[in-house]
């Protein structure tokens, strides 16, 4: 592996002032050529690193002095961060709307942390890293807020596709025929009961079994050993049994503040009849999974850097964190490069050009073969 140097272009401006008049004159740089000491592609490789490797300020500085003899200072990496923020926030924008209008989402969220450097979090409360995922679009947002406005804020308050996400009440205000509750959650329910003693093991494990074998013949149809057609008729009648045992389960009557493991086995079956119609949104829609799990899936990396960094310690770091996240997961959904991305978006920035795009741009093609993507 060959030495890796930086390509350093010094620009020298002489400036002359007028004998006679006094005024100064100063020559201007080349086009395309900016007052930044470092270029575009520095700048995108900072956001790779910070993204993409989870590097601190501290770590960056000594990378880049390592493997590229740079010696750069830690506050001008977080310039360099902000710039790159600042450069992809547009895309970022875009990619919002057009996940609001995709048939089907996935959302979830995880706790974060914002501290109150900028004055902006005064009360130092909890944060949280939100997700909504499609097929080519993942946007990521940190805020400081899980309440239903945020919900709304992000998924769009007319929004009319297929939503994925657990049974958290931020969701509620969708209409049940237009969610898909997480059935990994609900397993997990049921197995709680059947792990309980009494009448609870007999319900959760009753409800286990229908919800093993329901995923038996999804999976089937998944690999085309069962129509879909055949498929709807079995999901119709093992519907129609689990509906019988929650009902069954929640008729036990038990106190209004017991806390026995029956008592929790009733309420979580009451629970879920309250919800019931979400469950089975996937049996009947292509393009709804039965899980929530691409949406657990985008937040697992963002996690990791949530617990390798501390979160962030301002407003804007967490702009960045969301921003960057929305960037990088989308274009790995894509196959794009996320480094060739950003060096475009800080060059078009810089120019005052037109950014490059998140969005794919889908032909339909002549002839019966698999669709080929266009990136703007």
């Amino acid at each position: 592996m060959p030495v890796l140097k930086p390509q350093v272009t010094e620009y020298r401006l002489h400036s002359l002032e007028c004998e006679h008049c006094g005024s100064k004159s100063r020559g201007k740089l080349p086009a395309g050529v900016t007052e930044k000491s470092y270029g575009a592609r520095l700048a995108a490789l900072v956001g790779v690193l910070s993204v993409e490797a989870r590097q601190s300020h501290r770590q960056i500085q000594g990378l880049l002095r390592e493997v590229f003899g740079i010696e750069i200072g830690r506050g001008t990496i977080n310039n360099i961060r902000q710039e790159v923020s600042e450069a992809i926030a547009a895309a970022n924008e875009e990619a919002k709307e057009y996940a609001k209008q995709q048939p089907v989402v996935n959302c979830d969220e995880r706790g974060f942390s914002q501290q109150n450097r900028d004055g902006n979090n005064p009360t130092e409360k909890k944060a949280w890293l939100w997700v909504l995922v499609t097929p080519w679009i993942s946007l990521f947002l940190v805020t400081l807020s899980r309440s239903q406005e945020v919900a709304k804020q992000l998924i769009g308050e007319t929004f009319t596709g297929y939503l994925g996400s657990d049974r958290y009440g931020s969701y509620s205000w969708v209409k049940s025929e237009l969610r898909q509750l997480c059935w990994s959650h609900v397993l997990r329910d049921f197995q709680a009961m059947a792990e309980r003693t009494g009448a609870s093991q007999e319900i959760g494990t009753a409800l286990l079994a229908r919800g093993y074998r329901l995923f038996h013949w999804w999976h089937k149809v998944r690999d085309g050993t069962l129509s879909k057609e055949l498929f709807i008729e079995a999901v119709e009648l093992l519907r129609w049994g689990m509906h019988q045992e929650l009902m069954s389960a929640a008729a036990i009557e038990i106190g209004w503040r017991e806390k026995s493991p029956l008592a929790k086995t009733v309420r979580t079956c009451r629970k879920l009849l309250k919800v019931e119609a979400a469950l089975w949104t996937f049996v009947y829609r292509e393009g709804v999974e039965p899980t929530n799990n691409s949406a657990q899936r985008a937040l697992r990396p963002a996690v990791i850097w949530r617990n390798l960094s501390f979160g962030s310690q301002s407003q804007a770091g967490s702009e960045f964190v969301s921003r960057m996240l929305t960037v990088n997961h989308s274009l790995k959904l894509q196959g794009r490069s996320v480094l060739d991305f950003l060096t475009q978006s800080c060059l078009a920035a810089r120019l005052g050009e037109q950014p490059p795009s998140l969005i794919p741009v889908v032909q339909e093609p002549a002839v019966s073969n698999p669709r080929p993507l266009i990136f703007l």
